[in-house]
């Protein structure tokens, strides 16, 4: 049986700062992709493993 890969979404308006703190010790294991994306094109892509 597989695993259903969660999609997580999130719209910000407006950034309070100019840091963004992503906290991995709340993920589940597994392999996760990070877009950063500008005007709808994705100027960033990340991707890692928490084990």
């Amino acid at each position: 049986m597989k695993k259903r890969q969660k999609v997580f979404y999130s719209d910000i308006n407006e950034a309070l700062s100019k840091k963004i703190y992503l906290n991995v010790n709340h993920l589940e294991k597994g392999h996760y992709v990070l877009e950063i994306i500008h005007k709808q094109k994705v100027i960033k892509k990340v991707t890692f493993k928490k084990r």
